[in-house]
């Protein structure tokens, strides 16, 4: 066959080509993630989208369970085989842990280019860097601290929206001689843990929180108020089903939307599985901060840390999906998807729903003062070491009935001290 030929039959067997197979040749960038319930799922398809209209392969590693403990796992079995994706979802303290390795690439040109600095609350900023620089970006803002409420339920059984701890204790006992599952919660770790820092930032106050958190505090840790906090986990649980053991956060959030119980303690990822069903926000549901911490702001930011590669397509690939993370379209449409607030501040907060819009308010009510405090129970506060420490103390009290408070506060103080 003459060069001719050959080119010839070359361009024939390229238009033969899907279009995944020209978008490989432009470059492709794996995704480690934990995007995987209803909600989520819709949400990440549109980054997908996206990275792939703009000519890119998008190769789905999605990875489910355990509030991303599983994920976690996949990707340091890969980053020791020297085989890690192009990007990952990692938080907080962890971007830190993996930057220092030295694996994560340099965003900066990228950033620079779209304005990043500008774009991006200084706080944010700063957790999205190491040693200065980018390397990662952020997609969302999540609020912890919310209370979810079915208001049909709460009408049927007389119950008032709480706004105090002792308020949630008597709506809970409405729910409850009505017939409803008061609290609806899901047994795993992460989920018991977010209520154990929901109680933290109610009883101890933001700072307490934070000296508790992430000063890891002696004299906080062992405290009267964690003492109480220990206490008030133990009386909420009596309000759970006792069959939670193991059950997913969105099929707890899923007996709130289908009206088997009236309240659900869940970061804002919650609504997108209202969204999901149709259900809308001030109508169908309400929203609101976790009793007794109005004015605080327990974030958890969504975050992609991008690795180093080798091959150059493959970097364009991974560079698109950075840039696309942040554009006003895919902001708008993810976090509308997702439940969560965007992570731009220059944003049309009409465009989204009344609880985004609370949201948008208190988090930057909270950025004013010392309400602005990062999650411990999802990777935002802490080293996964200290994390996994208290998530062990957490569970192990909550799942026996006759576990001592003042025995579980020298548990945990001594359980953190081991895991620093």
């Amino acid at each position: 066959m003459n060069a001719i030929n050959r080119l010839a039959a070359a361009i024939s067997l390229t238009c033969l080509l899907p279009l995944s197979a020209i978008a490989a040749e432009n470059g492709t960038v794996e995704v480690t993630h934990w995007w995987t319930s209803g909600g989520e799922a819709a949400a990440v398809k549109t980054l997908r989208e996206q990275v792939e209209k703009d000519g890119f392969t998008w190769k789905d590693n999605a990875v489910a369970g355990g509030g991303g403990a599983a994920a976690m796992t996949v990707l340091k079995t890969r980053a020791v085989a020297g085989n890690p994706p192009g990007a990952a979802q990692i938080k907080g303290p962890d971007i830190q842990e993996w930057g220092s390795l030295g694996l994560l690439t340099n965003l900066d040109d990228v950033a620079k280019a779209n304005n990043w600095d500008a774009l991006l609350p200084q706080k944010v900023a700063q957790i999205m860097q190491y040693d200065g620089h980018y390397v990662a970006v952020p997609v969302n803002i999540h609020r912890v601290n919310w209370l979810w409420i079915n208001p049909q339920v709460f009408d049927k059984a007389g119950a008032k929206v709480p706004t105090t701890l002792d308020e949630l204790f008597v709506a809970a006992d409405k729910l409850k001689a009505a017939g409803f599952i008061p609290l609806a919660h899901g047994g795993q770790p992460w989920q018991d843990s977010t209520v154990f820092e929901d109680l933290v930032l109610s009883i101890l106050g933001p700072l307490g929180y934070h000296k508790a958190f992430v000063e890891l505090d002696e004299s906080t840790l062992t405290g009267a108020k964690m003492v109480e906090v220990f206490k008030t986990l133990q009386r909420l649980g009596t309000y759970m089903d006792a069959n939670r053991a193991g059950r997913d956060w969105n099929i707890a959030a899923a007996e709130v939307i289908n009206g088997k119980a009236g309240m659900q303690i869940m970061g804002d990822w919650a609504k997108s599985e209202w969204t999901a069903a149709g259900k809308v926000a001030g109508k169908d549901y309400q929203c609101v901060a976790f009793p007794g911490t109005q004015g605080s702001f327990a974030y958890n930011i969504d975050s992609l840390a991008m690795f180093k590669l080798k091959n150059d397509n493959d970097i364009k690939a991974q560079n698109d999906l950075a840039k696309v993370a942040l554009e006003p379209q895919f902001q708008t449409v993810f976090n509308q998807n997702k439940g969560s607030l965007p992570v731009r501040q220059d944003m049309d907060m009409s465009q989204f729903d009344a609880c985004t819009q609370k949201s948008k308010v208190d988090f930057e009510d909270a950025e004013k003062g010392d309400g602005l405090q990062p999650s411990m129970a999802h990777n935002m506060a802490t080293t996964l070491a200290v994390q996994g420490a208290i998530f062990d103390v957490v569970t192990n009290f909550f799942n026996d009935p006759k576990a001592d408070p003042a025995t579980a506060v020298k548990q945990l103080n001594s359980a953190i001290k081991s895991a620093k």
